[in-house]
C-alpha cells in the first residue's frame, strides 16, 4: 500500500503558493517555490499523521484525486502507520503472541516517535500476512 497523499498548490494574493491536503483539512503550508512546497508539505503531513496517531483519531487513506501533486510521510512514520492499518482489528496482544513477543514491544511498532527496525517491521508484517516492500523515489516532482 503506497501512502501518496494527494494535495494542491495555489498561489495566494502574496505570491506565496499555497499546499491544501485532500485528506487533511488541518494539513496545509506554504513555499516560495514547487520544490519547497513538496518538502514542507512532506513535513506537515509527517506531523498531522503522527498526532492523530497520538490522539487516537482517524487517519484516512489517501483519496482519489485529479491532482499531480503527492507526497508521502517521512518513513517513521509510513511505517508506524502501515502496522496500525495492516493490524486492522487484530489485537495488539494477538500480533504479540505470533511475533512472540510483549505487548509493548508490539505498541512500539504503532508509535511513530519510535525507530523500528527493518527486521521488526519485516517480521510483524509476515505475522500479519503481508511483506514488506521497500523503493528509493524522486522526493519532487519532475
Amino acid at each position: 500500500m503506497k501512502l501518496e497523499y494527494p494535495f494542491i498548490i495555489d498561489r495566494d494574493p502574496d505570491g506565496w503558493l499555497v499546499v491544501q491536503f485532500i485528506d487533511f483539512e488541518e494539513a496545509f503550508t506554504q513555499g516560495k517555490t514547487v520544490e519547497e512546497c513538496y518538502l514542507n508539505a512532506r513535513e506537515v503531513l509527517s506531523l498531522v499523521i503522527e498526532q492523530r496517531m497520538a490522539d487516537g483519531a482517524e487517519i484516512p487513506l489517501p483519496g482519489h484525486s485529479d491532482s499531480p501533486h503527492r507526497t508521502t510521510p517521512d518513513a517513521q512514520i509510513q511505517a508506524a502507520l502501515l502496522v496500525h492499518l495492516a493490524r486492522g482489528n487484530r489485537s495488539l496482544a494477538d500480533l504479540a503472541r505470533a511475533l512472540g513477543t510483549s505487548w509493548p514491544s508490539v505498541q512500539r511498532l504503532e508509535d511513530p516517535r519510535h525507530r523500528s527496525t527493518l527486521n521488526q517491521i519485516e517480521r510483524a508484517a509476515a505475522a500479519l500476512g503481508k511483506r514488506l516492500v521497500l523503493s528509493f523515489e524522486d522526493p519532487s516532482p519532475k
